[in-house]
């Protein structure tokens, strides 16, 4: 396994996979996941010849259960870490859910020459929570309930998002499927309870509107509006009009996890606008 250690002496693990000399396309994943809900996209990537990368965020996956660090600076700062491990230029990121705001943070700020485009997947920029200054966001009643239920039963709470609105699995008549409700919990349950914890306001109340306005590579966002965990009116609808070269691709019907349920969908999207 592979693992860079960052400034703070914190592990994380990555995924590098493909020729060297290849594009390299870079996966951010969300909230409490890991970089196996890439696993899927990194194949399909493969196959057409590129260079694939997905790291597991500090607290996450196999990356070591910090209890500090678990905002979106550092997450930035962490994806920043391993670029310049791996040297990596004229990369795509990609980055699902929370995943998408650290990919905004990263861009906006990165270096020349490291990044090419960006694709923001379902993702919580420019900030979820409601304010004075963003009545359309959630309470954060809603977060505090996320809070509430991760401190009294993790592992029933990483159950129950998964088997309802994550994926649409609540919707009448949807697919469920056992295998990716499960899947779900394996990711989550890997990861530090304290990271977990910290991540839903780095989540929710990190404004990332500067962010976006601070990208100057071509930005994709994709969202679908049946999203129940980040709504779309508030999140991709809004991105790509701060975006100086966003573009915005909607996805009738489609969650959150619209990812892992439609990607067979999603992969042709991302290498259309890859190629394009």
């Amino acid at each position: 396994m592979a693992f860079v250690s960052t400034k703070d002496g914190t592990q994380i693990f990555y995924k590098d996979w493909g020729p060297k000399t290849a594009t390299p396309i870079v996966f951010s994943h969300g909230w409490p996941l890991s970089s196996d809900d890439w696993d899927t996209h990194m194949l399909y990537f493969l196959a057409k010849g590129y260079r694939v990368i997905a790291h597991d965020r500090r607290g996450h996956g196999r990356s070591t259960q910090t209890d500090t660090g678990n905002d979106m600076d550092t997450y930035a700062a962490d994806l920043a870490t391993l670029t310049d491990h791996l040297d990596l230029k004229g990369a795509v990121h990609i980055g699902h859910s929370t995943g998408g705001g650290e990919v905004a943070r990263y861009v906006s700020r990165a270096k020349p020459g490291r990044v090419s485009k960006a694709v923001l997947v379902s993702a919580v920029p420019p900030i979820m929570v409601k304010t004075a200054a963003n009545p359309g966001g959630t309470p954060l009643e809603v977060f505090d309930g996320f809070r509430a239920a991760l401190s009294a039963n993790r592992a029933q709470f990483f159950l129950d998002v998964p088997s309802g609105p994550f994926y649409g699995f609540n919707r009448p008549g949807a697919k469920i499927s056992p295998g990716i409700i499960q899947n779900w919990w394996r990711q989550g349950m890997m990861g530090g309870a304290k990271a977990h914890y910290d991540c839903i306001k780095a989540f929710s109340e990190t404004d990332q509107t500067e962010d976006l306005k601070g990208i100057s590579v071509p930005t994709l966002v994709m969202h679908g509006d049946d999203d129940q965990v980040v709504p779309i009116a508030n999140s991709g609808l809004l991105s790509a009009k701060l975006l100086k070269h966003g573009s915005l691709k909607i996805y009738q019907g489609f969650s959150h996890g619209m990812l892992t349920v439609n990607a067979d969908v999603i992969s042709p999207d991302l290498l259309a606008f890859i190629k394009g």
